[in-house]
């Protein structure tokens, strides 16, 4: 079952774009493009309804969109010709609403340097897309390290060409620590603890929840409890820090999401898949059909997929249907709430998805209508995300995916594309790791990131 209230984005979108394509009533062309660094990452074309009566319906179809592109792609720069009054009102969203300005102010500003602005062009002013992809990964020669921060759990791996020699997961709690010094003294310890393993260090790669450029930290919510002065001169450069202690050996940091990504196509040697991890919040990332990485933000745990004005709202960013409300812990947490299972409101949630997968394993029909709620909605999510990537493949992983309750929830994905999007259905294979990748994927592909000079 799903909730009640649940909007499916794809099913929302579609409505609408129905009553475009059938209205007798006045409609429009919108062309828009998402630019940084004055470089077109995203170019689209939206037909809409343009009577006044329709204005706000029209404004919500826009602004999901345009907020689905900036999360997924990247950019602070809307470049937009269309209807001036839709111009106007989805400018005000960004400079007056709360949810507007939270994208604006880390997308914008914390990524991009600029707050998020949308200017008035002609559609011929419009370019066309030039996005970037980089060969990356796949590097196994010598002592190597790769570990991977997380917001529960820290991982580590240390590699001799290729072979895992150590592995391990240490719990920590990095998400409102305010003192910078508790993320680096866990960095170092994770990486101390796997070279004691290594006769040598030749090279270290990392993921980690977060953007990344040049190894510098941009946004992550890993460091959210740290204050904005402490974060620009302890949080900002501490891989580089890291780095140094290191003798400067080859060091790379990039997204955890990327990293899932990479790990499924190293290991099903496939292209075109975009990998979510479900965890502590919902990391993705996503190989291209010529097996590359992009350098898109892929931020999927912001992207709406609920369009209900009843949908969650996000602690963090405080919009509503974000992905993360329903593909993560804190998802699981509150559609246990939601299905009425008691669960104290104080245990941490790590703490309740164990709980929530024990009732799962003895057969709880509350827990079974959770994880039925999840698969469901990924399904139409799936629908949703196959606007703006090309995918063959889905890899699925994550701790909510742990257990028989992963496997429930990847049979009602399966039969929610097969009932609703059946084309998609027969196009997209999904795929969960097998048991050595759930070991060692991740780390391996961390590890594989940075090239050796000889190499």
């Amino acid at each position: 079952m799903m909730p009640n209230q649940f909007e499916a984005a794809a099913q929302w979108n579609q409505q609408y774009e129905r009553e475009v394509k059938h209205t007798r009533e006045a409609t429009a062309s919108v062309t828009i493009a998402i630019l940084r660094a004055g470089t077109t990452i995203a170019r689209t074309n939206l037909q809409i309804l343009s009577e006044p009566s329709h204005i706000e319906r029209t404004c919500k179809y826009m602004e999901r969109h345009i907020k689905s592109l900036l999360w997924i792609y990247g950019g602070n720069r809307i470049l937009f010709s269309g209807p001036q009054i839709l111009r106007q009102k989805l400018s005000d969203h960004f400079k007056s609403a709360p949810t507007g300005q939270f994208d604006s102010d880390l997308i914008g500003e914390k990524i991009y340097g600029a707050p998020i602005r949308i200017e008035a062009v002609s559609e011929h002013e419009i370019p066309e897309v030039n996005t970037e992809s980089q060969t990356m990964g796949g590097h196994l020669d010598g002592c190597r390290i790769g570990f991977d921060l997380g917001g529960s759990d820290r991982k580590a791996a240390a590699l001799i060409d290729g072979k895992v020699v150590f592995s391990e997961e240490i719990p920590w709690d990095p998400y409102f620590q305010k003192d910078p010094q508790y993320h680096f003294d866990g960095i170092m310890d994770s990486l101390n603890r796997a070279a004691k393993h290594l006769p040598r260090v030749d090279a270290i790669g990392g993921s980690a929840a977060g953007v990344y450029v040049d190894n510098e930290v941009r946004v992550a919510s890993l460091f959210r409890g740290v204050a904005t002065a402490d974060f620009d001169q302890s949080v900002r450069h501490i891989f580089q820090r890291v780095q140094k202690v290191w003798n400067n050996v080859p060091f790379v940091v990039i997204n955890d999401g990327e990293v899932t990504a990479l790990a499924g196509a190293m290991s099903l040697q496939v292209s075109a898949l975009l990998g979510v991890s479900m965890g502590t919040s919902t990391a993705a990332g996503y190989v291209t059909p010529d097996g590359h990485l992009t350098n898109w933000l892929n931020e999927l745990a912001f992207v709406p997929v609920d369009y209900s004005d009843q949908a969650p709202v996000d602690e963090w960013s405080g919009d509503r249907g974000c992905a993360v409300q329903f593909f993560s812990q804190q998802g699981v947490a509150r559609l246990a709430r939601e299905v009425g299972m008691n669960l104290p409101p104080e245990m941490p949630l790590p703490e309740q998805l164990i709980e929530v997968q024990q009732h799962m394993t003895a057969g709880d029909p509350l827990a079974q209508e959770i994880y039925t709620t999840i698969g469901n909605a990924f399904g139409h999510t799936l629908a949703h995300w196959s606007s703006f990537y090309n995918l063959e493949h889905v890899l699925i992983l994550g701790r909510v995916t742990s257990g028989s309750g992963g496997d429930l929830m990847l049979s009602q994905t399966r039969q929610c594309l097969e009932q609703h999007y059946p084309q998609l259905a027969a196009a997209l294979q999904l795929h969960i790791p097998d048991e050595t990748m759930k070991r060692h994927g991740q780390a391996v592909a961390a590890a594989s990131l940075p090239a050796l000079p000889s190499s």
